[in-house]
């Protein structure tokens, strides 16, 4: 396990820069076969969930550790820590593999004291003012549709590292409840649409798919819950991204 310290409204942009793929500028197109592959491992991912989300069930990533390394995960997050872990949801050999894409798979925790669920509550559904709360990595933000415990919203991303992109995302989101103590939510890209020129962020899209293949898909699924004084937060992401370019490896 990683420990590092980071601000703990930051948990997300965390694990969503380790879902980026290093920058190149050769184009990709987004394959039938590809797609089909990361459904499947989708599928094979949220089966764990049943049982994560039952009473008594290891609802937090750290919960399912062994004793001794639960009790060091959750004394590292009180002391103000971040937990990141590379995960892999395992599939029989003959399924694993991704044709001309790569699956990437994380999962962070921290722990907020001081504060409510409610309260945490509150501002992660605030889905219209993330330009403000993630900026820069957010630079656009509202809510398209809102109905109950479900959402579509629209984000506009800003990533700079070996190159500078923007990409126009919608996503639907859903929420639950385990118990009284714990939420979650669950959130699925229906739309990335890369922006050809990053210095004009309002031009012209390349088609959906057909783009650098920097990310096709990225789903990340929210835990909540209220304990030990404060609320712990947990993101597990789901992405997938273009395969590296034969000798870019």
């Amino acid at each position: 396990m990683q420990m590092q310290r980071i601000v703990p409204g930051r948990i997300a942009l965390l694990i969503v820069s380790l879902l980026w793929l290093p920058g190149t500028s050769l184009a990709a197109e987004l394959q039938q076969k590809t797609i089909a592959a990361f459904n499947h491992y989708i599928t094979a991912t949220e089966a764990r969930f049943a049982n994560e989300l039952r009473p008594g069930g290891p609802f937090l990533y750290v919960d399912a550790l062994s004793t001794d390394a639960q009790k060091a995960a959750y004394d590292q997050l009180k002391r103000g820590d971040i937990l990141v872990e590379k995960l892999q949801t395992k599939l029989p050999q003959k399924e694993s593999d991704v044709p001309d894409g790569i699956i990437h798979h994380w999962v962070g925790l921290v722990f907020i004291p001081d504060t409510t669920l409610a309260k945490v509550i509150a501002t992660a559904q605030d889905y219209g003012h993330r330009d403000e709360l993630y900026k820069p990595d957010v630079i656009a933000a509202r809510v398209l549709w809102h109905q109950g415990n479900d959402y579509k919203i629209f984000m506009r991303l800003y990533q700079k590292r070996f190159t500078t992109v923007v990409f126009n995302t919608e996503y639907d989101v859903h929420w639950g409840q385990a118990d009284a103590k714990k939420l979650y939510s669950n959130s699925y890209s229906t739309r990335i649409a890369q922006v050809k020129d990053a210095s004009h962020p309002d031009g012209e899209e390349y088609p959906v798919g057909k783009d650098s293949g920097y990310l096709w898909r990225i789903y990340t699924y929210w835990r909540f819950q209220e304990k030990d004084g404060g609320v712990y937060l947990q993101c597990e992401a789901v992405s997938l991204t273009r395969d590296i370019p034969t000798g870019l490896g």
